[in-house]
């Protein structure tokens, strides 16, 4: 009785031709109509009561887990990197710099044979933040004159600082700042769970933004200067001092002492990695919305005002596929990042595009290859973590690959995550490999003159 009163009115509101009907058609909107065609192109049957009945009180990834795929993939790896430990970010976006400092880690375990070992993130978890505190300040007596709502002036008032990042960050922080054992300045609260620290020093930063803009040409720097020093305490008091200088005891595998010394941050470093992360990387990524074989910058995207933009070679996935397999062949472990949240399957641990069946549960269908999701912003990278194992085919071929993630030894398969071949085909983004294991021609195409991309284009936010 209802539904004929309700479709009675409808009815009624179309055949006079209302006014407001045919003008809402006509700006677009949805007419009445419209929304019957709507009502009566869904069909209430037995199954999609089923499925309704299911949604109100289960979650998507549970009613969509594809059951066809509900067996634990295969766990061998025909070559792995040797490294042990996992380490957490908890409720932090500081996932890109856990998985730089892991790549070190995994190379310092090998050539000094360490016990179980980390690096503190803490320690440059504190530069990071007064450095990006700096860039800040900066770009904003670089961009007084320009107007408040300019677009450059309005994505860094939107973005005073953050704890995401990517490689750029870890290279140019440990090269100037060195390293420490974990152990030498520990995680806190506010290291471990950084929101409410990101939000005071937001505030800080934005207030002292405007003092900035309002200012004399002469109390530029002096400003600047004061407004560092309250970002200096407030880290201080959130995570602590990082130390000039400490002394450690480096144990072996088999727990012996092997020697107490006295370090700096940067002799630490020197002695239990030593690379040049700023020369000796090279950033790859497959973005396939741009042109390959060619080289990108992204402006104003750098952890320190006077450190390196990022900068990257846009390549096809086979060759950075390629240049993955010769490193982790070569017991190196290298940076990676992806957008982790598609298709990820928590308990098990895996990445696999059959892993939840969408289509079948809402009747959709969901057909855009990686340039589509890009360019409608339905994909980025959103997570660094370690690779550190393919398995190849009897032809040389990747069946899958095992990154080493930085969510706990409770989280995935034994702290790491698996992905298919596939997986990685849609959904990783940027590889940083030792230019050891990168061909002669891609080497060459650093050469090139970088094509500038702005900082807010939406393929390059931080990862956390």
């Amino acid at each position: 009785m209802i539904r004929n009163l309700v479709l009675f009115i409808l009815l009624l509101g179309v055949g006079c031709g209302s006014a407001a009907a045919k003008q809402s058609a006509e700006q677009g909107g949805i007419d009445a109509a419209m929304l019957q065609r709507l009502k009566s192109a869904y069909e209430e049957t037995s199954q999609r009561k089923a499925v309704r009945n299911a949604l109100a009180t289960t979650s998507i990834a549970v009613l969509a887990e594809n059951a066809d795929n509900a067996a634990m993939c295969d766990t061998h790896f025909s070559h792995r990197v040797k490294t042990r430990g996992i380490t957490d970010q908890r409720s932090s976006g500081r996932c890109w710099l856990f998985t730089g400092l892991n790549v070190l880690r995994a190379a310092a375990l090998e050539r000094h044979d360490l016990a179980e070992f980390e690096f503190s993130p803490n320690y440059c978890s504190f530069y990071d933040l007064l450095e990006k505190a700096n860039l800040f300040l900066q770009l904003v007596i670089d961009t007084r004159r320009e107007p408040l709502d300019s677009r450059k002036v309005d994505w860094l008032l939107k973005n005073p600082i953050g704890d995401g990042g990517q490689f750029t960050g870890v290279s140019n922080l440990i090269m100037k700042y060195g390293v420490v054992p974990k152990g030498v300045m520990p995680e806190t609260y506010q290291s471990n769970n950084t929101r409410h620290m990101r939000t005071i020093l937001s505030l800080s930063l934005r207030e002292s933004a405007l003092r900035l803009r309002r200012s004399d040409e002469k109390d530029l720097q002096p400003l600047k200067e004061l407004a560092l020093a309250e970002v200096y305490s407030i880290l201080v008091k959130c995570l602590g001092n990082p130390p000039t200088e400490f002394e450690w005891t480096h144990y072996g595998k088999n727990g012996k002492k092997i020697s107490t010394k006295t370090y700096t941050p940067q002799s630490f470093y020197a002695e239990f990695f030593g690379d040049d992360l700023e020369r000796g990387y090279v950033m790859l990524m497959n973005d396939p919305t741009r042109e390959y074989n060619k080289v990108y910058r992204i402006d104003c995207d750098r952890h320190l005002y006077d450190g390196d933009d990022w900068l990257y070679v846009n390549l096809p996935i086979e060759r950075i596929k390629e240049i993955a397999i010769a490193s982790i062949k070569a017991n190196k472990a290298m940076y990676f990042s992806c957008d982790v949240g598609k298709y990820l399957n928590r308990t098990k641990g895996t990445l696999d595009v059959a892993n939840f069946d969408y289509e079948s549960l809402f009747e959709a269908s969901f057909s855009m290859d990686k340039r589509d999701r890009i360019l409608t912003h339905a994909s980025g990278s959103s997570h660094a973590m370690t690779l550190i194992a393919v398995d190849l085919a009897e032809d040389g071929s990747p069946r899958k690959w095992m990154v080493e993630n930085s969510w706990g030894t409770k989280s995935g398969y034994k702290g790491n995550l698996i992905m298919t071949d596939k997986w990685f085909d849609e959904y990783m983004f940027r590889l940083v490999a030792a230019r050891e294991f990168v061909p002669e021609d891609v080497l060459k195409m650093l050469e090139q003159k970088p094509t500038l991309l702005p900082a807010w284009d939406p393929m390059f936010a931080d990862e956390e």
